[in-house]
């Protein structure tokens, strides 16, 4: 379906349905104060529906799990790109998702004829692009993406804390709980913290 023309030109190019393979692309770990971003993309296969897709936020962790490895097993193709805690902090956390973003579209074995993000902005990419807002409870490729970059950096997490045990990277995931935040007071930032962030930085 055509939306109503826009002002700017390149939305009423994008707002056009066409045919072909359709990539969704989400992140996880934005909001965290260590570790890197991660962004996935996934181009479902329509013969092998998968049920159950939604935002991952919404979704048991032994669900995701099980997601997870029924989305590799199913779907067409997808990728886990990461943008890197030195990427972050020298972009800043915005251009760094958009650049992981990038790099899982550029990641896939099978070139989409369009990819749908999830939120409001869009990386630049060398094929048609969407940006939706809400899309990983909407477009079961975003769920299926937002699932994806979840679990691998949940992953990363719980490897994380077996070098670093005592900031409790396995509970918080990295996110400036009170108990992440105790443990920086008491043993400072690690090699994984994202200096840049607030919390961090006030400790550097």
């Amino acid at each position: 379906m055509r939306s109503k023309k826009s002002s700017r030109p390149e939305q009423v190019a994008l707002s056009w349905d066409i045919p072909g393979l359709i990539a969704g692309v989400d992140e996880a770990g934005r909001g965290p104060l260590a570790g890197p971003v991660v962004a996935a993309a996934v181009i479902l296969d329509e013969r092998k529906p998968i049920k159950g897709l939604a935002d991952s936020k919404k979704l048991t962790p032994l669900r995701r799990e099980r997601l997870f490895d029924e989305i590799k097993a199913k779907a067409l193709c997808c990728s886990i790109a990461e943008a890197s805690v030195e990427e972050i902090d020298r972009l800043n956390i915005l251009q760094a998702t958009l650049l992981a973003m990038r790099r899982a579209v550029e990641g896939l074995r099978l070139k989409p004829n369009k990819v749908l993000v999830d939120g409001n902005r869009l990386p630049v990419l060398g094929v048609l692009a969407e940006a939706i807002i809400g899309g990983d409870a909407l477009v079961p490729a975003i769920s299926a993406a937002s699932i994806l970059a979840k679990v691998h950096r949940d992953r990363w997490c719980l490897e994380l804390d077996q070098h670093y045990p005592q900031y409790g990277f396995a509970r918080h995931k990295g996110y400036g709980t009170a108990a992440h935040l105790v443990a920086l007071q008491l043993h400072g930032p690690c090699a994984q913290h994202r200096t840049s962030f607030r919390p961090v930085a006030e400790l550097l």
